[in-house]
């Protein structure tokens, strides 16, 4: 069977890998700056707006955030996302940023290359995940500065490419091309494997008498034997295998098979739109994916002269497309499920000077509703809110039914924007028994995978992580704490800090220090 192409490995890769990261987003990215040594401490002369922290901080400012007591630090902190290290590291590099703060974050970043762990990222593209994929030309959801890594200021590195920011909010194209430099600059190409497809993580079964593995897989060149982990009390639960295909050409893709001692979930979410699951779905004027959508368009398979088409959701994406079609006199029928009014519809929760697009976007949803004949603001378009899909007919008719009514609308396409779920087939079940409720799906919203919430490490699988959408950090500002719970959790599994500390210790005094 062949193996992993040589070329995209690491000069000094060994037995095992000791960490694999599925996913090469920004999730990926960010735990692989912290996996290549780069390491926060706390800022000579920092301060900070809570009080509280700070004084936390300043008990034992000699200690990178790595060697911390993260559950110590996360105690009595709130913030936008309901995992406790996330938050904290929120409130660290972005103080009272919700506030409209623009405080100095009192890390500091230390490069430490000694302290670096081995590791592997797979991607199926170029770092920066499904950024690479989205519609180039609309603003992101997030300030810039929310959506930076550590060591490099995206509204600096933006600026260089462009005189000017629109209300510091870029592009998903400009977010794309900082993620894939970042990851050169930052020197950790070494770390990605791109085009890859990944079929299955499994733990290796092995026989612990002898050592000997029970099954033949093939690892990198010379290492097809004792792959297995071993600990303090002798050998652990087993090392895992995952095994791939990578893409070498548009004719040929290689699969590869990779021992590692812990793996990291990270592949977000955009993977597999989510369905209504009603009738009719599947009948091909049906889409789910705002790509489909554009190409309908490119290709004039809608128009200003064709049937309307129904939009489905009231998220942003689904926003995007009302904008992209009322631009082209599209004319559309635009269906939720929410009330306009819902405090938990997205659109009430945008300051409306940051967001003017989609401020427009909840306007049209207000006043345009179907049965309102005095609506003549934004003609060609109705919204028909606390409305669900019953079925799609094969003749191109769309069935709603609301509150009171049922109705029958003749569409020219349908475009399904509610969401979507991560893609986890390489996990037995699609991954289901590592989620909150083991008895559903996983979704990134309402059934995220189980985790401890310091070390991110699943409550169901030791060496077994999960980051990112996966947990319910569905934005970038979040992900770095995830990346910090992991990267402590790794580092302190694999040189205790009574040892480190024991050691820098002899060195100083070796060096008459």
């Amino acid at each position: 069977m062949p193996i992993l192409n040589e070329n995209v490995l690491p000069d000094d890769f060994s037995l095992t890998v000791p960490v694999v990261v599925v996913g090469n987003g920004p999730s990926g990215i960010c735990l692989s700056y912290l996996l290549s040594g780069y390491t926060p401490y706390l800022a000579s002369g920092a301060t900070h707006p809570n009080p509280l922290l700070l004084g936390k901080l300043q008990e034992r400012p000699e200690l990178s955030f790595l060697d911390q007591d993260l559950e110590y630090l996360c105690e009595g902190l709130e913030g936008r996302s309901n995992n406790p290290v996330a938050v904290l590291f929120d409130s660290l590099i972005l103080p009272d940023s919700d506030f409209g703060s623009d405080c100095t974050s009192p890390l500091q970043w230390h490069h430490k290359p000694e302290q670096a762990i081995s590791h592997l990222v797979f991607g199926k593209g170029p770092p920066g995940g499904v950024w690479h994929a989205m519609e180039g030309s609309m603003l992101t959801l997030s300030l810039a500065k929310w959506m930076e890594l550590p060591g490099l200021r995206l509204k600096d590195w933006v600026r260089e490419k462009r005189r000017n920011l629109r209300n510091d909010r870029v592009t998903p194209g400009e977010i794309a091309s900082y993620y894939k430099h970042y990851v050169s600059i930052m020197g950790l190409q070494d770390n990605f494997v791109r085009n890859t497809h990944i079929l299955s993580v499994r733990r290796m079964t092995c026989d612990q008498e002898t050592g000997e593995r029970e099954d033949q897989t093939y690892c990198l060149p010379g290492h097809h034997k004792n792959c297995y982990a071993y600990s303090e009390h002798g050998v652990s639960k087993g090392l895992w295998e995952v095994r791939g295909v990578q893409k070498v050409n548009e004719n040929l893709e290689v699969p590869f098979a990779v021992c590692a001692e812990n793996v990291v979930l990270a592949t977000g979410t955009q993977d597999k739109p989510a369905w209504l699951g009603v009738k009719g779905e599947d009948l091909p004027y049906v889409c789910h994916d705002f790509r489909q959508f554009e190409e309908a368009i490119s290709r004039r398979m809608v128009d200003e002269i064709s049937e309307p088409i129904l939009i489905i959701g009231a998220g942003l994406t689904a926003a995007d497309a009302v904008l992209a079609a009322h631009h082209l006199n599209i004319p559309v029928y635009h269906a939720f499920r929410r009330y306009v009014s819902d405090p938990a519809l997205i659109f009430n929760q945008l300051p409306k000077v940051l967001y003017p697009e989609y401020h427009k976007v909840h306007q049209m949803m207000q006043l345009q509703v179907q049965g309102n004949s005095d609506a003549t603001s934004y003609p060609g378009y109705t919204s028909y809110p606390k409305h669900q899909v019953v079925a799609f007919t094969k003749d191109k008719k769309c069935i709603l039914e609301g509150d009171r009514s049922r109705q029958v609308l003749r569409i020219s396409m349908a475009v399904v924007l509610i969401g979507a779920n991560p893609n986890l087939s390489f996990l037995p079940d699609d991954g289901q028994y590592l989620a909150v409720n083991s008895q559903q799906p996983i979704s990134c919203r309402h059934n995220p995978v189980d985790i401890d919430p310091i070390t991110y490490e699943s409550t169901q699988e030791p060496s077994l992580f999960a980051m990112g959408p996966l947990v319910g950090d569905n934005f970038v500002r979040f992900l770095k704490g995830g990346a910090i719970a992991i990267a402590s959790a790794l580092q302190k599994r694999r040189c205790p800090l009574e040892v480190r500390t024991s050691n820098e210790a002899s060195s100083e005094s070796s060096l008459g220090i």
